[in-house]
């Protein structure tokens, strides 16, 4: 049976509400995204420790380091040499939590994405080097703000760039807003099935008054009814990390925080809504057979 967490700031800025969070659910743990208002490559040497010693006390896993990799103009030089360092240092962290998952994306999106093919897969030869030394997965989400926006898309980086390193990170709703995206479940889905290592969830619905927007989760277009009964069905052992994006109320998190998510201004309001959203995930799983109370 797959694992369950909740990315951090989703939640909250702090990480023992974050902890009470994945308790109150029996969640199995957490995936680090800013905590304390910090990114995961800024967390000194004092935080990483504290959020180890009390995960562990709390008997909670990190399940990965959802890094802001590559999310940079892909002609900008000097941005990406200043990425394989951010790469390095959530590297560290992630070794030091005891996970071997770094998120990572493929670069601001630019059309045509031919265009660019090229350049991503030389852009990735340094960072397939460095995890390949480091023995960490890269887990390469499909973005819609990215050049890699859908399952199909993922699929071919992935196997253009042929290492046991970068793997599928999978996001149904980053497919739905996705330019040229497929139905999530099962079309989107089915490209990476074969590889996922990770998972994000959240809901959306698109072309309402406000564009497309996030819901709370079994509430939107995605079929999560199929979604989960697929990863249950082939008795998925990997995690799905709750990745909430709406909020409660007329109050939304803007676009440009949902593209460059973290820090206080994110996480306000968070939890509210991440607790109806866990709620019905795990009555949905309930649902079919997978009760996690």
């Amino acid at each position: 049976m797959f694992k369950i967490a909740v990315i951090t700031d989703e939640v909250s800025q702090d990480l023992d509400t974050v902890i009470d969070f994945a308790r109150d659910f029996n969640l199995d743990g957490i995936e680090i995204r800013s905590i304390w208002d910090k990114p995961p490559q800024d967390l000194d040497d004092n935080e990483i420790a504290r959020i180890r010693d009390r995960t562990g006390e709390a008997g909670l896993s990190v399940f990965g380091v959802a890094a802001p990799f590559y999310k940079c103009d892909i002609e900008d030089d000097a941005t990406c040499r200043e990425h394989l360092g951010m790469l390095r240092k959530c590297i560290r962290v992630a070794r030091e939590l005891d996970t071997t998952l770094v998120r990572v994306f493929a670069f601001w999106k630019q059309d045509p994405l031919e265009k660019f093919w090229d350049r991503i897969i030389e852009r990735y030869a340094e960072p397939v080097r460095i995890a390949a030394g480091e023995g960490v997965v890269l887990g390469l989400e499909n973005e819609a703000s990215t050049l890699i926006g859908t399952g199909a898309e993922t699929r071919r980086l992935v196997d253009a760039l042929d290492s046991p390193v970068v793997k599928p990170l999978w996001d149904p709703c980053n497919e739905l807003f996705a330019d040229g995206g497929q139905t999530p479940y099962p079309d989107g889905y089915g490209h990476i099935r074969s590889d996922m290592c990770h998972m994000h969830f959240k809901d959306g619905r698109r072309g309402t008054p406000d564009g497309d927007v996030n819901v709370p989760m079994c509430e939107g277009e995605i079929d999560y009814r199929g979604q989960f009964a697929d990863l249950i069905g082939q008795d998925y052992d990997g995690c799905l990390s709750l990745e909430t994006h709406w909020r409660i109320g007329a109050d939304q998190i803007e676009r440009t925080l949902i593209e460059r998510p973290g820090g206080k201004q994110f996480s306000e309001a968070g939890e509210a809504a991440s607790r109806i959203c866990m709620r019905n995930t795990l009555d949905l799983l309930a649902e079919l057979g997978a009760d996690r109370s």
